[in-house]
Formats: C-alpha cells, structure tokens, sequence
C-alpha cells in the first residue's frame, strides 16, 4: 500500500477525535480509524460512538483493541473503582484524578505499529492543549518526544508523522471546525460517568458544554436533566 496519503486516525467517540477524523479526511487522506479501549467507565459507549462515526464516513478499515492493563495498574477515576469521577473544576491546575498515566504513550504506540505495518504516513490524534494543564500527555512537547521516539525505533524507510491538528484550538475552535467541516458530533460521546445520558458535570463534559455554549451552537447529545 503507498504511504501517500494514507493515515490512521486515532478515533476514541470523543468529539476531539471526530473532528480531527474530518480535518484528515478533508486533507484527502485515506484513513484507517483505530480504537483504544481501556476498562474506562463508559467503554461501550464509546465503542458505539467510534463505529457510529466511522459508519457516517463509510470508513471500512478498523482497528477496536483493548489495552486493559491500564485498568490493572489503576490509578485513574475511569478505571479504578477505589476512585470517584469528581464534579469540574475547570479552573483547577493540578492534575485531576482522571488523568490515566501514559494513556496517549500506549496508544501512540499502538498506532505506530499499525501504521509502519500499513505504509501509513501519519497518526491523527485529537489532543488538545487547553487540556495540559490537567493532563501532561496532551501538551506538544509530550508528541516532539514521542515523535523521536518513532522515528528512531522504526524501520529506515519508515516516515510516520505524529499529527495534532486541533492541539492549540479552543473548545469553541472546536465545534466551530467541526461544524465547518460537517463532521457528526452528534454521534459523539465525552462523558466520563455515563452511558445513558451525559452527566453534564464531569471535567469532560463541563469543557464540551462550555465549548458548544461559546461557540452559539447547540449540542445534539442527550443530558441528564
């Protein structure tokens, strides 16, 4: 398979990993979307949300694995049941407690692989700077050094570039490129609590209302009441 054009997506349901899923294919790239679970509360939701998504841009190659070990080493609230979710505070600047040590380190790896064994040119992934502060893996400095890394532990002629094209956007940025883009953030999932419906207070919720709320675009997903 040619290099050319051709990219995996790191594609988690999230509307981050959506829009960044657009952004690649209005690049004209050909995509492989790649699915990571790892025990999170919400798993199945998510599961849901990556194959609704990847049906809605007819996206045939499809990666779904599981790397439950993050659960077995805890420390998190979304895999460790000793911990509880908190309600946001998105003005706090200390690491929450649901940061999930390494997670984007696993899943860069994951993707790497992949993408050297299908001639892949790049790895989308949609993290977002506006989250560094709680969560260390998210910042670019985080993906200079992962990018290093690949590119001295892969074959010579193997050229996979690491791509965050939403890193220095704002949550607002974010629904407004989406929106732009067509992309089906209805079909989306960013809760870390629930299944059902959104909680709506979670850190990841609290950062999706407020972006589609500064955006002046209204959320399609359902919300507790």
């Amino acid at each position: 398979m040619s290099s050319k054009g051709f990219s995996v997506v790191l594609v988690s349901g999230g509307m981050d990993s959506c829009v960044t899923a657009a952004i690649a294919l209005d690049a004209g790239d050909d995509a492989a979307f790649l699915h990571i679970s790892y025990g999170q509360l919400t798993e199945g939701r998510e599961r849901q949300a990556f194959n609704d998504i990847a049906d809605h841009y007819g996206v045939e190659r499809r990666l779904d694995v599981s790397i439950e070990h993050l659960t077995k080493i805890g420390g998190s609230a979304l895999t460790d049941a000793r911990l509880a979710v908190g309600e946001a505070d998105l003005t706090a600047a200390e690491i929450p407690n649901t940061y999930v040590p390494f997670r984007n380190g696993n899943m860069i790896a994951i993707a790497a692989s992949w993408a050297e064994v299908l001639g892949a040119s790049a790895i989308y992934i949609g993290a977002v700077a506006e989250d560094s502060s709680g969560y260390p893996d998210c910042r670019p400095e985080f993906f200079a050094a992962f990018q290093a890394a690949i590119d001295a532990g892969t074959r010579p002629e193997t050229r996979v570039e690491i791509r965050t094209p939403i890193i220095h956007l704002s949550k607002a940025e974010i629904v407004q490129k989406g929106v732009e883009l067509g992309a089906p953030l209805g079909l989306t999932w960013s809760c870390y609590r629930s299944e059902e419906f959104a909680c709506g207070t979670c850190d990841s919720c609290a950062l999706r209302l407020r972006g589609f709320r500064n955006a002046g675009v209204a959320d399609l997903i359902k919300y507790k009441a």
